[in-house]
């Protein structure tokens, strides 16, 4: 299925990037791991081998142009070309906005969530014309709603929405397909350890608690990778959310109260 195939997963060195690329191992590919953690990424990239992968870590930062063009060279050199890239980097926020004493880490946000997608697309689409591979983002649900304490987080998702639906239309005929995933809550992340609180600072260890529908990283993996075999072109995890996109187009008020109801599930 994915034998000899080179995949490329940015965010690799934990949360859904790590489960990813442990759950792929066992299909013999190609990875490039990438991510800013060496440390952890050469731990995963070593239970990769041991599953069957061919596997090299690079450590870089989505957001640093220069990174970004030292993975794409490491990818080419090492394996000749790329069939699927997994585009998992990302960087939440936990703030009412109007209590935020400085918005700078909005940039961060969308540097990491929206431009570093931008950067590794328009770099590696070259070599997956060439191979008429696959894009894959891991965005969410919130890149179609609103979620009140994610403003800048929304706005990025937002962001890679508009992009990647504009992208998968100019790239209609060139044999690439555009997958966008759009995940619930996962439970096993840093993601909200890892948050920009209203200082700007990591939120860190918290006592909120992911709601009973939040999905985990194994299953989440599982349906992103038949996701790529089938070559979707959107996966929504689970699929009953995409009832909340479409609630949202003809009763956005009613979509207001149902996610600010659960969002206090979690406080």
């Amino acid at each position: 299925m994915f034998l000899n195939d080179t995949i490329v997963i940015t965010g690799a060195s934990s949360g859904l990037g790590a489960a990813l690329a442990k759950e792929l191992a066992s299909h013999q590919p190609n990875l490039v791991l990438f991510s800013r953690n060496i440390k952890k990424l050469q731990q995963i990239s070593a239970e990769c081998n041991l599953k069957g992968a061919k596997t090299i870590a690079i450590q870089g930062d989505v957001a640093k142009p220069d990174d970004c063009y030292n993975l794409v060279e490491a990818t080419i050199k090492t394996y000749g070309s790329i069939n699927h890239l997994v585009l998992n980097a990302g960087v939440s926020m936990w703030a009412k906005f109007d209590e935020i004493t400085d918005p700078s880490f909005f940039q961060e946000i969308i540097q990491i969530n929206y431009l570093g997608v931008v950067r590794m697309v328009h770099l590696f689409l070259p070599h997956l014309k060439k191979s008429k591979g696959m894009i894959s983002a891991i965005s969410s649900i919130q890149g179609d709603i609103a979620v009140p304490y994610h403003s800048g987080y929304v706005a990025s998702k937002h962001a890679l929405t508009g992009f990647l639906n504009t992208l998968r239309m100019e790239l209609k005929n060139t044999g690439i397909d555009v997958m966008l995933v759009k995940p619930h809550w996962l439970r096993g992340t840093a993601l909200r350890k890892n948050a920009f609180d209203k200082n700007g600072n990591k939120v860190g260890d918290s006592k909120r608690e992911h709601s009973k529908e939040s999905i985990s990283l194994e299953e989440c993996s599982r349906k992103i990778i038949k996701g790529m075999l089938n070559r979707k072109r959107e996966l929504v995890i689970p699929p009953k959310l995409k009832i909340l996109s479409w609630l949202n187009l003809v009763s956005p008020g009613l979509v207001e109260k149902i996610v600010s109801g659960k969002l206090k599930e979690q406080e």
